[in-house]
């Protein structure tokens, strides 16, 4: 957990996330129904086997919080596969679908910039399109915000949190991410655990004022450390990360490729505390 409630009004609530059995964390729900509307941006390369579900599980989920007024926005770096196509012919009431094709400058932190910027709901939620994300876990980050935070994660590390990563490159996957998170709490922020989790909520004045900076999973070490050095109330919530349902995983599937990106990482890491150490973070 990082952040403090700004009114203690939940501090039973947050016990109850932490007590009850993982399985059930999803069923968490906004009851007060606060929160007028929501844009969900996902960002997407060759999820043509995704993203009809996810699109349809996404609605659901955010129905079953109490909001009505649901944005989906899909941006889409003109995948081989057709995603912008598939997408485009999905009807989920009562939600609007809007589909980006970006034709070039692609990239994951330039499709959520683009995708922030066309949202028109002033909370936003973006998440992988592989369903390593549950969909089913949207409420409990709307319920916070609805509780006053400014920008909720899923966590993997967190108490009641885990992951359950099968097949190709699971088990290298998890130990790296284990591995760049303990070393992102020792040199950056202690408080925060999952550095890599890229499973957020967040009110839009917030984006609006910390951009989204980096190349890919590094953009969010940047906006989390940056929100949390502006004082921003940030909490982390658990859930269970699942495997990819269907296509082949962006991030890497073997040793090489987990390095070239975790590069960017570290640079950002070092950028980030010495922007600290010199009073220049912004």
């Amino acid at each position: 957990m990082a952040g403090n409630d700004p009114e203690n009004r939940d501090g039973n609530r947050l016990g109850e996330f932490r007590n009850r059995p993982r399985e059930t964390l999803a069923l968490v729900d906004n009851a007060e129904g606060r929160i007028a509307g929501v844009s969900v941006i996902m960002p997407t390369l060759n999820e043509a086997g995704n993203i009809v579900s996810l699109i349809q599980s996404s609605v659901k989920a955010i129905q079953n919080a109490g909001v009505t007024e649901i944005e989906i926005i899909i941006v889409d770096d003109d995948s081989p596969d057709l995603t912008w196509e598939v997408a485009s012919r999905v009807v989920a009431p009562p939600a609007q679908i809007e589909v980006i094709r970006r034709m070039d400058h692609h990239g994951l932190t330039l499709s959520l910039t683009e995708g922030i910027k066309a949202a028109r709901h002033n909370v936003i939620v973006w998440l992988d399109c592989d369903f390593s994300h549950p969909p089913e876990c949207i409420p409990q980050m709307l319920y916070m915000l609805d509780r006053g935070f400014d920008v909720v994660v899923n966590s993997r590390y967190v108490v009641g949190g885990g992951e359950n990563r099968i097949g190709t490159g699971g088990a290298l996957q998890r130990f790296l991410s284990q591995l760049f998170n303990w070393v992102m709490r020792f040199i950056l922020e202690p408080s925060f655990a999952d550095y890599t989790s890229g499973f957020v909520a967040a009110r839009k004045s917030v984006l609006q004022e910390i951009p989204l900076r980096g190349d890919y999973g590094e953009y969010f070490v940047d906006f989390i450390f940056r929100a949390l050095h502006k004082k921003y109330k940030v909490c982390e919530l658990p859930y269970l990360a699942m495997p990819r349902r269907s296509g082949v995983s962006k991030t890497g599937t073997h040793i090489l490729q987990y390095l070239r990106r975790g590069r960017n990482y570290i640079g950002t890491i070092v950028r980030l505390r010495f922007a600290t150490l010199f009073g220049r973070l912004q």
